[in-house]
């Protein structure tokens, strides 16, 4: 097939996760034989802050290790006619310009030949409803959401069978174990500030179990305001600052655990949907612990993949166990990692496109219009 791909930005993951699932997917696709062509806006918000930050070499570092893909720039107000011309399927970003979304959708409606779904990853859908209905899906054959919670707000809005749950999943040809273990030590924390989502879960969760415990605690990430630093110092964390997304398996290789505190709205409103770091953690064979999230899904074992803290003092404990316990790192690890290899790899996530495209085509109203 020709896929076709309208994203905010595969040369940027500066606070923009999606990125990752989508470099590890598209390069599942191409080794299947696919046709793979990704579109970006000019301008868009992760990588003019990425240049900002690090220059050119910055965007350069953040898609180095995916020799397979390359993305077209286009300029505001482009017409997407051409890139759409011949493709089989294709997918739009929630991120994606709303006017584009649209005209994308006309193309469609106006007798385009693929099958055309558009992705979410997002809490929007429930934090903020009026924006994401107003994006006109109308001529959209399906939706491919990141979970089912957020699955369940798409069929309330009438999408019904044309929605499909899509998890992300972990690109496992980058995100591994060392090839040969070296030393270990300290915990480490991969993730951005954000806009106060979880900032005292960060503090009950992370920074003070991980003094208690005697855990030095390496952070790294973006948009860290004044506030944020001055409380990291406060904790004694050390703040590494923006982590090229494919260094991070090196980083979790030189550290004992890592830990995963989900934003408010995945645990309070959106239950089940794991950030990308808790798949990319478990790829890479470093215990997880993890702050209180409800895995109404099934997609793990808690307490074998990962351990799970009730409160801070919970958290505490986990961290000085992990400190003191090889054997139970140890088997966190490999039965993390057993789990990742099982069922939530990228290779797992074509696999399942392919499976949707498939059964969307076999509907009705599909075979019509295409």
């Amino acid at each position: 097939m020709r896929i076709v791909v309208f994203t905010h930005s595969l040369r940027s993951c500066w606070n923009h996760g999606n990125a990752h699932f989508l470099r590890g997917t598209l390069r599942e696709l191409i080794a299947l034989g696919h046709e793979v062509a990704v579109h970006e806006p000019a301008g868009a918000w992760s990588l003019a802050n990425l240049v900002a930050d690090h220059g050119e070499a910055g965007a350069a570092a953040s898609l180095a290790a995916y020799p397979e893909l390359t993305s077209r720039i286009d300029p505001p107000g482009s017409d997407p006619a051409a890139p759409l011309d011949g493709a089989d399927l294709v997918l739009v970003h929630e991120w994606t310009e709303p006017a584009l979304v649209a005209r994308i959708g006309a193309a469609r409606a106006a007798g385009g030949r693929f099958t055309l779904l558009f992705h979410d990853t997002h809490h929007r859908a429930v934090s903020d409803p009026a924006a994401m209905r107003a994006y006109d899906l109308s001529a959209y054959d399906g939706v491919l959401a990141f979970g089912e919670t957020l699955a369940a707000v798409y069929r309330g809005w009438g999408w019904g069978n044309r929605v499909t749950v899509w998890h992300e999943a972990a690109d496992t040809r980058l995100f591994r174990p060392p090839a040969a273990e070296g030393p270990r030590e300290g915990l480490v924390w991969i993730g951005n500030w954000g806009d106060g989502e979880r900032s005292a879960e960060l503090d009950a969760y992370l920074f003070r179990p991980a003094r208690e415990a005697g855990l030095s605690l390496d952070v790294w990430g973006v948009r860290y305001p004044e506030e944020a630093l001055t409380t990291l110092a406060r904790a004694g964390a050390h703040y590494r600052g923006w982590l090229p997304n494919a260094r991070a398996p090196e980083i979790f290789a030189r550290h004992l655990a890592t830990v995963h505190v989900p934003r408010r709205f995945y645990v309070e409103t959106l239950p089940g949907i794991p950030t990308i770091r808790v798949f990319e953690a478990l790829a890479c064979g470093i215990p997880l612990v993890c702050a209180p999230w409800r895995d109404a899904e099934g997609l793990f074992t808690p307490g074998a993949d990962y351990l799970v803290a009730a409160d801070e003092a919970a958290m505490a404990r986990h961290l000085r166990d992990l400190r003191h316990d090889p054997a139970l790192r140890a088997a966190l690890a490999a039965h993390g990692l057993a789990t990742i290899r099982a069922r939530h790899t990228c290779a797992h996530r074509a696999a399942e496109l392919l499976a949707t495209v498939e059964r969307l085509r076999g509907q009705p109203a599909l075979r019509a219009a295409g």
